[in-house]
């Protein structure tokens, strides 16, 4: 289903909340952006049923696995996760009748774990690598919980949803928020920045940009001190932005996506940049969308002085309300 047939089918009632995995609005940060040199759209992705973008790829992996005869009729359902690939992936299962067992560190906001209880997943919680630290799951913690993930799968006869490498992440992305975001803004996107987690939003949205409009540049979001893929040495692993900058230098989603760049934005500028969102633009973000927006304002100061860039808002502030993203000294 393309882009404008998902809009289309949004007219009238839909047969189930997955149905409602797409077509969400994008908005211009306006006002956050008076006085900048260029103009910043938001693609509100935490305005999914699961609060994230993580529907998307969470809907696509179940619906080819059925299509391709991986997944059986109530078969157990194994995901590593952050929180938002779980809780895209508990919609998913419950609706379709697959028991779900969500895989996730410790040191994720625990909003993320109630919120896929409360849909009906099984979450395992694995504690994190002892240099670790509770709001900062580094490279270290998600091989433990890689390694948690391969046991219950085995255990259990299940199938893993694994993000990292089943093709419908990008896929998702591809065919959906990509298209999405041309077709809403009438074609007038010069750049698009993502931070990256399983790099499927960005591999995705890169691949529909460079098929349909390859004048968009594409670019890398990354935590400063955790710059990976960009060929940095690792000096703050342990950085607060969840759900991404793991450390991981090479990606399956991304060996064969030629990026025009990569940025790097420190913890400290996401949660300014989450913050401004909220009170400035009424966007009430998390850390990566946060990061996000950083990493848009350095384009429209730099190479794209002048021009549109797109984001994501990848999920919603309320999984973060445990953390130091809203603590009530904020400044």
């Amino acid at each position: 289903m393309n882009a404008l047939e998902s809009f289309r089918r949004r007219e009238g009632v839909l047969a189930s909340v997955t149905e409602a995995m797409a077509a969400t609005p994008l908005v211009a940060l306006d006002r956050l952006t008076a006085g900048v040199d260029g103009r910043i759209l938001a693609k509100l992705d935490y305005l999914l049923p699961g609060f994230s973008k993580k529907d998307r790829a969470a809907l696509r992996i179940i619906e080819n696995a059925e299509r391709a005869g991986e997944l059986a009729p109530g078969q157990t359902v194994v995901e590593l996760t952050s929180g938002n690939m779980g809780t895209g992936l508990a919609i998913v299962c419950g609706v379709k009748g697959y028991p779900f067992v969500a895989v996730m560190s410790r040191g994720n906001s625990a909003e993320r774990a109630r919120m896929m209880r409360a849909l009906g997943a099984e979450v395992v919680l694995v504690d994190q690598a002892p240099v670790s630290r509770p709001g900062e799951v580094s490279g270290a913690d998600l091989a433990l919980v890689e390694e948690a993930a391969q046991r219950i799968t085995a255990e259990r006869g299940a199938f893993r949803a694994d993000q990292f490498q089943r093709p419908g992440n990008p896929e998702a992305h591809r065919d959906g928020t990509g298209p999405e975001i041309w077709l809403q803004s009438g074609g007038q996107i010069d750049a698009f920045c993502d931070f990256v987690g399983s790099a499927g939003t960005l591999a995705g949205c890169a691949a529909f940009f460079r098929t349909s409009a390859p004048q968009v540049k594409c670019y890398a979001v990354e935590p400063e001190g955790a710059e990976a893929l960009a060929g940095c040495e690792m000096t703050r692993p342990d950085h607060p932005i969840q759900g991404g900058g793991y450390s991981m230098a090479q990606l399956d989603h991304l060996e064969d996506v030629a990026l025009d760049g990569y940025l790097k934005v420190s913890g400290a500028q996401a949660r300014d940049a989450a913050r401004r969102l909220a009170r400035e633009e009424g966007i009430f973000a998390g850390y990566s969308a946060g990061a996000n927006l950083a990493a848009a304002l350095q384009l429209l100061a730099g190479p794209h002085r002048g021009g549109t860039v797109a984001v994501i808002i990848c999920d919603s502030g309320l999984k973060y309300l445990s953390t130091d993203l809203w603590t009530e000294d904020a400044p």
